[in-house]
């Protein structure tokens, strides 16, 4: 008997491919709108800049999804399911890309190389995986959400953060790939594509979040009585808000690439990765907030300085002396 196809996933590539279309429909208009306004400097900038828009789409946009799609796609879970010889090929190809994208200790490297059959392949994949490869999917996600924090915190423009948030969360996707060597199968990558859309809508709307909204009244009195505290927060509050969303994005891939083809409900996904996202989310801010103090201290110290320091003696002309 044959197994009944899934025709639900056309369904997620359908909204997937809209998806995309939709963000770059939204990305040509903010970029028309800038090259309008660069026209009136030169004609030449305004091309110019949209030379480097296509140069940076590429890299950025087009080239993470390239490399994902052209990854195998393998679920760790069902490895050691060793009935499917046609897996095999599979199998020695993803152990090659995890010893070509990964810094595996020497050992590691041999367990994918020198092995006997396809019995110890499989086991030693699933070692490999365990006890490397999870510890660095983690440190990609704590990156890119880290990313994430900074650059939407910093930036005051709600179309900007969508952007940066859409663009870090696909390229942190195509990290996790290349670090794992195989990708989740079409439909989960379609309902990726959807999420990450998603918290880049959010990131775009979060920009109008007001203190007003989220503290209370005894608090907001005390924090308007600080100068520069209350906008200090709110970008701090913005910034961690999409780094929660990256984090989120970046923990259910990881799910979706062990457990992909498992028996495992979306239910089991979603809460997971939420346990995961807050787990790793006060390691991120805690890296955040170390990161601006030491820039903003610097950055008065060398104000500082440059106010002490006596201003070097030039020689005299003449008519710098005046009589009075």
């Amino acid at each position: 008997m044959k197994p009944k196809k899934d025709r639900s996933r056309y369904l997620f590539y359908v909204i997937a491919i809209g998806v995309l279309i939709l963000f770059a429909l939204i990305l040509l208009s903010s970029l028309l709108d800038i090259g309008e306004k660069l026209r009136k400097i030169n004609p030449y900038v305004e091309y110019g800049f949209y030379g480097l828009v296509v140069i940076l789409t590429y890299l950025v946009i087009i080239q993470p999804i390239i490399i994902i799609l052209r990854s195998p796609s393998l679920s760790i879970a069902t490895t050691l399911d060793q009935n499917d010889p046609k897996a095999v090929a599979i199998y020695k190809r993803v152990a090659k890309n995890i010893v070509k994208s990964n810094e595996l200790p020497q050992e590691e490297k041999k367990l994918l190389t020198a092995y006997k059959g396809r019995e110890e392949l499989l086991f030693n994949l699933q070692y490999v995986f365990e006890k490397t490869v999870k510890r660095q999917l983690n440190k990609i996600i704590i990156h890119d959400a880290k990313t994430v924090m900074i650059s939407t915190a910093i930036c005051q423009s709600a179309r900007f953060d969508m952007i940066t948030v859409f663009s870090v969360n696909l390229k942190m996707i195509k990290k996790l790939v290349v670090q794992c060597g195989f990708r989740p199968s079409m439909k989960n990558l379609s309902k990726l594509t959807i999420n990450v859309f998603g918290t880049a809508l959010i990131a775009e709307g979060l920009e109008n979040l007001k203190l007003e909204d989220i503290v209370p009244k005894n608090s907001l009195e005390f924090l308007n009585n600080m100068p520069y505290l209350g906008t200090i927060l709110e970008s701090v509050i913005q910034g961690a808000a999409n780094a929660l969303m990256t984090l989120r994005i970046g923990c259910v891939c990881r799910r979706y690439l062990f457990s992909d083809g498992a028996v495992i409900t979306k239910e089991d996904i979603r809460r997971q990765a939420y346990k995961e996202t807050l787990k790793l989310l006060p390691l991120v801010v805690a890296d955040t907030i170390a990161f601006f103090p030491k820039r903003i201290v610097k950055f008065f110290t060398n104000r500082m300085k440059s106010k002490d320091e006596p201003e070097e003696e030039k020689p005299l002309k003449k008519g710098d002396l005046k009589t009075c």
